[in-house]
């Protein structure tokens, strides 16, 4: 009876054992899968010629790296001149604060404040009264010396007069004809004349009040030509030239003409800037001095393209510039010459002629980078110098 009970045991655990084989999914004789692969002892493996066909006709199968497609342009070039905008305010060509040299009262005056005068006309004159009977007893001296004079001429002749007392006399007649002439002086200094032609813009005095010696009475400007002067920047500097012509606009809304005349050498210290004049024609002096404008410079012409403003983007290194694409369709880049900034579009120069401007898709490439260059269509042009259009309004 035990022994019956033993084998029943064995078999129940050959059984399971056999069922837990089976779990595995491992048919095979051990060992037998690896030794058919291994290479035998003294032999170096070889790769199956199947096997590197497959992996040839693996890697042909594999897709290519797609290049980025970008819109490109060779835009037309023309001859444009830079345009230098400055901000500047008009002044008189001439200003002049008149003074009266000597005191008094003033017992002429006139003229009137925007008053049109001319060269030596007269502005203001002083009580005279004194002066005159100074001056009349100045030229009564002097005719009694020179009788004194006539008579020591004709005793000396003679010999009556020594050569002594008549060089007296003749000293005596040159003190009074200097004192005539302090006299005569005098009392022209009593009048303020026009300096030059302009207009009466301040008078700070009434007739009948006193002034002093130095005492301001009046001030005159020149407004033909009036000048719009304004400070250019180092940068700019070498485009200008004495004659160049200049577009004004005033605040008032007024667009007027005019052309360099002057063209500082000594730089401000504060601002590094160059103060610059221009002569505007003002005959009718409508035109007034100290009114804020916008003075608008053509400096020489240069070879440039416009483009919309959407083109220009930063480079590598920060600086300002358009992506093109080379013969070989790689991404290059072309730092920027800013000639204009107008409504339809910026002009650039500093572009090589057969560059293929990148106008879409520039933002997304960088340099070196091969791409797809398809030609943009008119619609696409038009589009962007669309925008670049209605960024300005």
């Amino acid at each position: 009876m035990p022994k019956y009970r033993f084998h029943k045991l064995a078999a129940i655990v050959v059984l399971v054992g056999f069922a837990a084989w089976m779990a595995t999914g491992e048919f095979s004789s051990v060992g037998s899968a690896a030794a058919d692969n291994e290479p035998k002892a003294g032999e170096v493996e070889q790769p199956k010629a199947a096997d590197a066909g497959n992996a040839k006709a693996s890697a042909a199968e594999q897709p290519k790296a797609t290049l980025r497609t970008v819109a490109t342009i060779t835009p037309p070039r023309r001859t444009y001149a830079r345009a230098i905008r400055i901000s500047g305010l008009t002044e008189a060509d001439k200003r002049a604060v008149l003074a009266t040299r000597v005191d008094g009262i003033i017992d002429k005056l006139p003229v009137k404040q925007g008053q049109h005068v001319k060269t030596g006309d007269l502005v203001l004159m002083l009580a005279t009264e004194e002066k005159l009977s100074a001056l009349s007893n100045a030229k009564q001296l002097v005719a009694q010396r020179q009788a004194e004079l006539d008579a020591a001429s004709r005793l000396a002749k003679t010999g009556n007069l020594p050569k002594l007392q008549l060089d007296n006399a003749r000293s005596t007649l040159t003190l009074a004809q200097s004192m005539l002439e302090a006299m005569q002086a005098q009392l022209d200094r009593n009048e303020v004349r026009a300096p030059f032609d302009g207009v009466i813009d301040r008078v700070p005095v009434e007739l009948g009040s006193s002034v002093m010696q130095g005492g301001e009475v009046a001030t005159i400007l020149s407004l033909d030509p009036v000048i719009a002067r304004g400070e250019v920047s180092e940068r700019d500097l070498g485009y200008l030239k004495i004659g160049d012509k200049a577009n004004v606009r005033l605040v008032s809304g007024q667009n007027v003409e005019g052309t360099v005349r002057y063209i500082s050498r000594d730089a401000s210290s504060a601002t590094r800037t160059f103060r610059v004049e221009i002569a505007i024609p003002n005959p009718e002096g409508t035109i007034p001095a100290g009114m804020t404008a916008e003075i608008g410079l053509s400096a020489q012409p240069t070879d440039a393209v416009m483009l919309p403003r959407s083109v220009v983007t930063l480079g590598d290194k920060g600086d300002l510039g358009i992506r093109a694409v080379d013969k070989d369709n790689k991404v290059v880049f072309f730092p920027i010459d800013l000639v204009d900034d107008t409504p339809t579009g910026l002009v650039l120069g500093g572009i090589p002629a057969d560059a293929r401007i990148i106008v879409a898709g520039q933002e997304l490439v960088k340099e070196g980078e091969v791409v797809k260059p398809v030609e943009a269509d008119q619609a696409t042009i038009q589009k962007l110098l669309g925008e670049a259009t209605a960024g300005t309004q």
